[in-house]
């Protein structure tokens, strides 16, 4: 180890402080605009203090020095009042030193701010405290776990250093308030009812082993922990203590009915109450394969739709059951209650589809993706019988994961959504053929002749089914995109039809100029909208197939971050009489704060699982593309003017605010056709 990497012990500690003042008072004195050049020196010294005994304290009562020398101009941290504890993760587990370390003392001026040490003027002391414990919740693993070995390949020290920091945090901030946090961003996921769930089970076995520690004290916190931690561990009484696999199935041969419907109905008001499932109940499961239908569907918590469909499709129900319900793939009971909840297998083509998919042969290299990504046990083809019941049991529960793929994941939920039996032949032609064709005006777009995407990796963390379409539909659309190169419109115009479905509208309208970028008769723009749209103004008609739409995404500062792929829903009043928009946006986490008091409702607004909401102004104030049916108008006339002067002054002081066109907004002329 070399003496850069050495871990310094506090002897050194003042040797380290004088060589960080040093640095702090020449950055001080460097000009504004040669600050990047002067701070990689304050950041490595600061380094060097962190690791050593104590150095974390001593840096926290340097902060207000360090900030007001200039270590965090020119980046999002010199603006503590927008920065986003989800994204902190990013920053800590960097492979670069210097985004590490601003991170680690940006975290460190909020404590100083939280203890009442630093008056600063942009963060007040509660909502440095709530940044803080929103922070330590969301990364309980830096606290608990040692380094991974891909950690101490890609950071090196950097990756105790983290921990160091960390803890540092929770013993000044409590634990008591990280796991009360931790608890509340469980439930703000779950309410979205997400395909994918490993992240909240890791949270909430950080919970568990935060209870079983005798050294951490967590006083009256954790109200509502037991409710997680019994849906995965200790659900029923049967399965109480968490005696293992072996130990229940011993004991599910032993109960009599009255026993299993107690089991049964345990499971059922878990499973539908978190959205989560138990391995146990999986076992269960299979156990009353042969016991009879009505426990069976107590077990799955159907109502009289899902029981009727479950009786109907008997055997396909148990075929599913039988290849996808593994231990090890608990998430397909609540894929198949939801499934058979939402009685699609009364579509002609639907079971006869799934009676393919249980019989599907997978190609050799659907088979090493889907080990690669999940292992071995259960098999491939269980595993993807489990995303299929998933993705058609939760078509808003689709998440793109951390891929540039929103376009393949909008699609694959939409025809979920509206158009099962189509979602099941792409997923046979991709798993089994290895190649999806699809038609762009008449020819055919291959994905094994078009090899490259948006995406330029195969992505990795997806549920099963989007592991192996979104790989295909991305070259697809990727293609179908090229093939519109020089023409004088938006590619969306003609791409989304024909990605998407025939129910996509043929009208097509944009608010950005895309030779200029610059806004585009914005005021046309929005009365196509609402009269399109807006109950009030389109002869109140509910939308009826779901439409693809483009958004500017802004930060929590309202500034632009890019352009994203949303699916509308439906337009109705919330519970206060509000008229919002409801939408699918399916970037796995759609409560976001996109800045000047808009921010995305996923619940208490009448949401449905897995439902984005806005009122409907704030939701029209980061649109810029959308599609409607020219055979149906609205009345343009009747718009209210004052509603349209609100979302353009929204639009202008957000995404908007770089895009003014030389000659100014100009209003538009009077409807008079659509």
């Amino acid at each position: 180890m070399s003496n850069e990497e050495r871990i310094p012990g506090g002897g050194e500690l003042n040797a380290l402080l004088a060589k960080l003042d040093d640095a702090i008072q020449a950055l001080a004195q460097t000009s504004t605009f040669a600050k990047a050049l002067k701070s990689g020196r304050v950041l490595h010294a600061a380094r060097r203090v962190l690791m050593a005994e104590g150095g974390c304290e001593v840096l926290e009562s340097r902060l207000p020095t360090l900030e007001s020398a200039g270590i965090f101009e020119g980046s999002d941290w010199a603006h503590p009042q927008i920065l986003l504890p989800a994204l902190a993760k990013h920053s800590l587990t960097a492979s670069a030193t210097e985004t590490v370390m601003l991170e680690a003392l940006s975290e460190l001026r909020m404590m100083a701010v939280a203890r009442g040490h630093y008056q600063h003027p942009s963060i007040s002391q509660q909502q440095a405290h709530h940044h803080l414990t929103q922070v330590l919740a969301l990364n309980l693993e830096l606290l608990f776990m040692p380094p991974s070995e891909a950690e101490r390949t890609r950071q090196g020290n950097l990756a105790l250093l983290t921990r160091r920091l960390f803890q540092y945090l929770a013993d000044g901030i409590g634990y008591e308030h990280i796991v009360d946090k931790l608890i509340d961003e469980i439930w703000r996921i779950l309410e979205q009812r997400p395909i994918q769930v490993d992240a909240v089970k890791q949270m909430i076995l950080q919970i568990a082993a935060c209870q079983a520690n005798p050294n951490i004290e967590l006083g009256s916190s954790g109200q509502g922990a037991d409710r997680l931690i019994s849906s995965l561990f200790g659900t029923t009484n049967g399965c109480r203590e968490d005696p293992g696999l072996e130990v229940y199935q011993q004991r599910l041969e032993a109960m009599d009915n009255v026993a299993l419907q107690y089991e049964a109905t345990g499971f059922a008001r878990a499973m539908h109450d978190t959205g989560l499932v138990s391995p146990y109940h999986t076992q269960l499961v299979r156990f009353l394969l042969d016991r009879g239908d009505h426990l069976l569907s107590e077990a799955l918590g159907l109502s009289s739709t899902g029981r009727d469909c479950l009786l109907c499709y008997r055997e396909l129900v148990h075929a599913m059951v039988d290849l996808g319900v593994h231990p090890q793939t608990p998430q397909s009971l609540y894929g198949l209650a939801l499934l058979l909840e939402r009685g699609i297998l009364y579509q002609p083509p639907v079971a006869p589809a799934l009676w393919r998919q249980v019989a599907l042969p997978l190609s050799p290299y659907s088979k090493q993706r889907l080990h690669i990504a999940f292992g071995d046990t259960p098999s491939p083809e269980a595993r993807l019988m489990e995303g299929v019941l998933c993705m058609l049991g939760q078509p808003l529960g689709v998440g793109q994961g951390n891929n540039p793929t929103c376009q393949s994941a909008r699609a694959l939920s939409m025809w979920s959504y509206n158009d099962p039996d189509y979602l099941l032949q792409m997923v046979a032609w991709a798993t089994r053929d290895d190649e999806i064709i699809m038609h762009f005006e008449g020819q055919p777009v291959s994905s094994r002749e078009n090899p490259e995407g948006v995406a330029k990796q195969l992505p990795i963390d997806l549920d099963p089914v989007s592991l192996l379409v979104v790989p295909h539909l991305d070259r697809i659309y990727a293609e179908m995109g090229r093939r519109c190169i020089g023409r004088d419109a938006d590619p969306h115009r003609w791409i989304n039809p024909e990605f998407h479905g025939w129910w996509t509208g043929r009208g097509f309208r944009i608010a950005v100029d895309i030779a200029t970028g610059h806004l585009y008769r914005l005021d046309e723009f929005l009365r196509h909208f609402y009269a399109s749209y807006h109950p009030f103004y389109n002869g109140n008609q509910p939308l009826i197939h779901p439409q693809p739409a483009g958004i500017a995404v802004t930060d929590s500062a309202a500034r632009f971050i890019g352009w994203h792929a949303i699916t509308l829903l439906r337009v109705s009043l919330d519970p206060q009489q509000v008229m919002r928009m409801y939408f699918f946006n399916p970037n796995n986490d759609s409560g976001q704060d996109w800045g000047d008091e808009v921010v995305v409702s996923t619940s208490g607004h009448g949401e449905r699982f897995g439902e984005s909401s806005l009122p409907f102004e704030d939701f029209a104030s980061r649109l810029y593309i959308f599609h409607y049916d020219p055979l149906e108008p609205g009345d343009l006339s009747n718009v209210d003017p004052q509603s349209i002067e609100t979302v353009i002054a929204k639009v202008q002081r957000s995404w908007g605010a770089d895009r003014q066109p030389p000659e100014g907004l100009q209003a538009a002329p009077p409807p008079t056709d659509f």
